[in-house]
């Protein structure tokens, strides 16, 4: 087997499971809103830890809340709600599980007006791939923009919680909206890679 010499922003072959992450799905663009509805939880479970605890996690989250299908946690009352925090798989905060389990519900109410939560979400991006300026370090890559409050104003005046800019702009990134691959990374967009 050859060995792995790709250039990553994070992960690689000592961590499988982020070097996946990484290479297949970090910066990719997502217009499914089951897997859109996914990421937006995650996100907001995620906040105070690392991206690595709910990655480790993510299979439990799964089969926790339905497989992320809104519906069914739109439709969770209070015998889910123990069950969730009784699950030692998941991250048992009683205030992010009633999140989950309210942006369901507001979720729901965003398909009904847009006809999909993916044409509504995508529509602070004008639809696009944003590209951050090429940067060669985590520390020059911005935890908000503008783009990302506008999202976290207009998702709070619709009722979700968790969502506040830093969480949006790690959702936007994490669903393609944005793409911050490192300039010198294999998977940063044409045009914005270093030489080696």
């Amino acid at each position: 087997m050859a060995e792995d010499t790709k250039r990553r922003c994070y992960g690689g072959p000592e961590d499988a499971l982020m070097m996946r992450y990484h290479d297949e799905e970090w910066g990719v663009p997502v217009h499914d809103d089951r897997a859109l509805f996914e990421s937006l939880v995650l996100d907001g479970f995620q906040a105070g830890l690392s991206w690595k605890t709910i990655l480790q996690k993510r299979q439990n989250f799964r089969h926790a809340f339905g497989d992320f299908q809104p519906e069914k946690v739109a439709a969770y009352g209070e015998a889910d709600r123990k069950r969730l925090l009784a699950d030692p798989g998941i991250v048992r905060n009683r205030l992010k599980i009633e999140a989950a389990i309210s942006n369901a519900q507001r979720f729901l109410e965003v398909q009904q007006e847009f006809g999909t939560f993916d044409r509504f979400i995508w529509g602070f991006t004008g639809g696009k791939t944003l590209c951050s300026p090429r940067a060669e370090a985590w520390k020059d890559l911005p935890t908000k923009t503008a783009e990302a409050e506008a999202m976290s104003r207009e998702l709070g005046r619709r009722g979700f919680s968790f969502v506040g800019p830093t969480i949006c702009y790690a959702f936007m990134q994490a669903v393609g909206m944005v793409n911050d691959h490192l300039a010198w990374c294999f998977r940063a967009p044409k045009g914005h890679q270093s030489p080696p």
